[in-house]
Formats: C-alpha cells, structure tokens, sequence
C-alpha cells in the first residue's frame, strides 16, 4: 500500500477546501480522454458521491472487461452527511481534473475518494513510502520522550477500539493530557471493506510511521489507501465523537513528599493486613486438623478391644454379637493364604479375596494395604457404617479382622461379582437384557434411598461406581465400599469436604 507522511505545516487545522494529497503514479498507464475508460470513470465518481452520505462509505464499480473501473470513497466518521457528500463531490472532481492514470486517489481533510483499472476492495499491502516534507511544525520542547510516549499510548488504545469495537465502524478519536497546558488530540480511521485484524495491522504500520516522524513535533497526519492516522494540540474533530483516554502519572511533574509518604504506609497496611489473615487461616486450619485426626495407634485400639463391634447414634463403637472378630490365622486358612487363584479383583486401598469358612459358608475378604493411613481410616469407617447398615440392597458386613499392620473386612459372598463385569465385557454383556437391567436398577435406586433418607444416620457414598455394585447370584445389585462414605446429621443436606475422593 503507498503511504504518505505529511507533517502538519504552518497551521493546526488543515483546510477541507484543499487537498492534503494527490497520488496520480506515473508508472500506471495514462487513460484517453472521452474513451469508454473515461466516461465509465466519470459514471462511477457520480456514483461516489451521490451514494456516499448513507452510510459514510462506499464502493462500487461501472464498466466490463479492460473498461471497468472499481471506485471507493470514505468520509471522516465525525462528519455528517451533507458535509461528506459535498466532500467526495469536490474530491471526486478535483482528481478528475488533476490526474489522468488509471490508478489515483485523492486525500482530503474529511473525505478520500480513490478508482483503478483493478480490482482493490478488501485488500490491504502496506508498502509504506516516506516522501520528503519540510521540517516546518515546531517540535515539541518540553520533554520529547515522554511526549511520544503519552502520544502512541493515545493512538494506539485509539487503534484497538477502531479496529476491534464493532460500534466504532472503523473509526476512533479521543485525547490525552500531556500537561496541564497541553492536551493531545487523536483521531484514527480504516476503510470498511477490509477486516478488524487488516485494519489493526494497517494502523499499527501507520503508528510506526507516524513515530519516526511526528512523535517529537506538535502534529502529524499519516495517509494509506486504507487507513489513516492524525494527532495535534488543538482538537479538529467534532467533540461529539471523542472519548477520554487518562495516561498515568501523566499531568508530570515530581510526587508530593505527603503523597509518597501516603502511598507507602497504606501499601505497608494492605500488606500487613493480607499477612496477618494467612497466620490466622493456617493457624485454625492446623488446630482443625489436629482435633479432627486419630492417630493410627488410637484407631488400632479402638478397633482391637472388642470381639465385635457396632455403632451408637453418637457414632461410638460398641460389642455386638452379631459381628464376629476373626483372627488372621483363620482368614488365612479360609483364602488359601491370599492366594491369587482366590483374587477377586483389587480396590483403592487393597484387594478384595474369595474365602471359605469352615462352616462352608463363602464370603469376600477385603484385605487393606499395610501402612495406608487412608486404609485405616476407610477400615473403621466401614466397619462404623456397615454394622448398623441392614439392607437387601448393601453388601452385608459379617465380621472384621486386626493383627498387628493387618485389617481385614468379611463380607457376604456375591457370586456374579462386580457390575462393572458385566459392563466391558462383550460376552457377558449379553446376559444384561432389560429385565436384569431394570432389576439392577431399581436395587441401586432402593439402596441409595436407604442411605440417604431411611437408616439411622444419612449416609452419602461419595465412591458410587459400576466396580462398587455387586451382584448376588440372582443378579441382586447391592452396594459395597463405603471407605469413603461420609455422615451427615439427620436434618443436614450439604457439606464440605477437605479433599477430592472417589473416583
């Protein structure tokens, strides 16, 4: 895309009534008058401007083949319509007087008008030129880094909403204060044909330009065929269209002692606060997790002092007869020694064992892993629960072993395993027909209701999964592992909970 950089000569204001610039390139073939290129040409600048005040931008194109001619015309965004047509109308005949080639466009203070043998819409090349201007506009004499500093924040925040804020319609202006004496005024513009992203890189090459060669004077305008960028210290846009951009710090000048002063202690407050709120959070969560955790040598006793066990309402564990202590000598026998024949399949913290009593009876041996904290805790809780749970829809707990690093948890026998066997399992899959499916269904359902609403306590599972549902040998789902069940009181309906469980 040719650019031109014009310094603002002389006067803030540039005159509407002149053109800024002219591109007429003599390397682009000249047209003949009164050819069918020209009269097309004629046909389309009319076009230009008697549909340009719609909208404030237009495009279009007359003729066919090598006669054709594509048309553009934009007018400032800030104007309104009746000045934007007169604009492109004095635009359009000014080029049509001032230049013969095929490709032209025309720069005025409010409007451009541009035309070409080929086809332009939609397209942005920044191909950037910089021509040689006279060095006229006062530079700036009051400190010049920090003045082009002030300055591109300005334009570039002015950039970002003309590219990417749909209502801008391409267009921004705004201002900053530099000093209490001196404000810079912004103004930022693309052509609609092209997109945000194509606008915004437009706009940003034009800034660049814009810094190399304006940043350290009083004013600036840089013009592209698709976009167009422009500073000075007076506004010259309609204050209608401007919003107010604040740089920091940026009225100059050095910090009052009392405002640095005044700074520093309410940082120092803030600070001190923020410190003193984490002391007093890790101290109550320490002191919280210390009255909340047994030591595992307290749950051990706990556990190993009765011969069996149950649970109070107060959640006391108390001597039962109705779940039996089992030594581990015996467990050994009846699991051939945990043997891996008898593996049953293997859980979170242990695996699970077929056994055989020497009344014959079978039953599952839930053997916890050695030196797990977790186990020992998923051990009495367990035995907490399940001895005061009866249901024909939960795995019924017949009785408990401890020795030494060992704990061990009896259950019922469930022929048909876990559910999740039957799930992923292509052939046995098939043994789920709708029937068994619905009777699954419904033992999980009544189960879950039994925990949350009709026992003695309201228990919520928190581990509920297909490996976690067993089945009897008549396809009975009953729900087993409640290691990681936790309590809540009777009217109680939500909880929080100090770590992720489950799976």
């Amino acid at each position: 895309m040719l650019i031109f950089i014009i310094p603002i000569l002389f006067f803030h204001h540039v005159s509407g009534s002149d053109p800024l610039f002219i591109w007429c390139p003599s390397e682009i073939p000249d047209y003949t008058p009164n050819t069918p290129f020209h009269n097309n040409l004629k046909l389309l600048l009319e076009s230009l401007s008697s549909n340009i005040s719609t909208s404030g931008y237009y495009n279009t194109s007359i003729g066919e083949e090598q006669d054709k001619v594509y048309g553009q015309a934009l007018c400032r965004g800030d104007i309104n319509s009746k000045i934007c047509e007169k604009c492109v109308e004095e635009a359009s005949q000014d080029i049509l007087n001032k230049c013969r080639s095929q490709d032209a466009i025309i720069w005025y203070e409010l409007c451009q008008v541009r035309y070409s043998f080929q086809m332009f819409i939609s397209r942005m090349v920044y191909t950037g030129k910089f021509p040689e201007v006279d060095n006229q506009e006062k530079n700036v004499s009051k400190d010049p880094k920090r003045f082009s500093e002030v300055l591109m924040y300005l334009m570039n925040n002015l950039s970002y909403e003309a590219a990417f804020v749909p209502s801008k319609n391409m267009f921004a202006s705004g201002e900053i204060e530099f000093s209490r004496k001196i404000t810079i005024y912004g103004l930022v513009q693309c052509t609609r044909d092209i997109s945000d992203t194509s606008c915004y890189n437009c706009l940003s090459s034009a800034l660049g330009d814009l810094s190399a060669c304006c940043s350290h004077r009083e004013g600036g305008i840089v013009l592209s065929r698709t976009c167009n960028v422009r500073f000075e210290l007076s506004q010259f846009f309609n204050a209608s269209s401007q919003y107010l951009l604040v740089y920091p710090s940026s009225k100059g000048g050095k910090w009052k002692a009392w405002m640095v002063v005044l700074i520093i202690c309410a940082s120092m407050l803030v600070l001190a606060v923020v410190i003193g709120l984490c002391i007093a959070y890790f101290l109550r969560k320490q002191g919280s997790e210390r009255d909340e955790e047994k030591t595992e040598q307290m749950l051990l006793h706990q556990l190993a002092t009765p011969r069996s066990v149950t649970i109070t309402q107060d959640g006391e564990l108390i001597s039962s007869e109705e779940l039996v202590f089992i030594s581990l000598a015996a467990i050994k026998e009846a699991t051939g020694n945990f043997s891996d024949t008898n593996k049953l399949g293997q859980g979170g913290f242990g695996a699970v064992y077929k056994g055989v009593l020497p009344d014959g009876n079978e039953v599952a041996v839930k053997r916890l892993s050695r030196k797990s904290w977790q186990g020992i805790e998923e051990f009495k809780n367990e035995v907490s629960l399940i001895a005061k749970l009866q249901h024909k829809n939960l795995v019924k707990l017949l009785g408990y072993g401890l020795e030494g690093e060992e704990k061990f948890l009896i259950y019922e026998f469930m022929a048909n395993k876990s559910l999740d066997k039957f799930i992923f399992d292509s052939e046995k899959r098939s043994q789920l027909d709708w029937k068994t499916c619905y009777g699954i269904i419904i033992g999980i359902a009544r189960g879950l209701l039994y925990l949350h609403e009709e026992s003695r306590l309201r228990i919520i599972h928190r581990d509920l999964k297909p490996n976690n549902v067993l089945l009897d040998r008549d396809m009975v789902a009953k729900i087993s592992d409640f290691g990681m069940a936790r309590i809540f009181c009777e009217n109680q309906n939500a909880a929080n909970t100090k770590r992720v469980v489950g799976t």
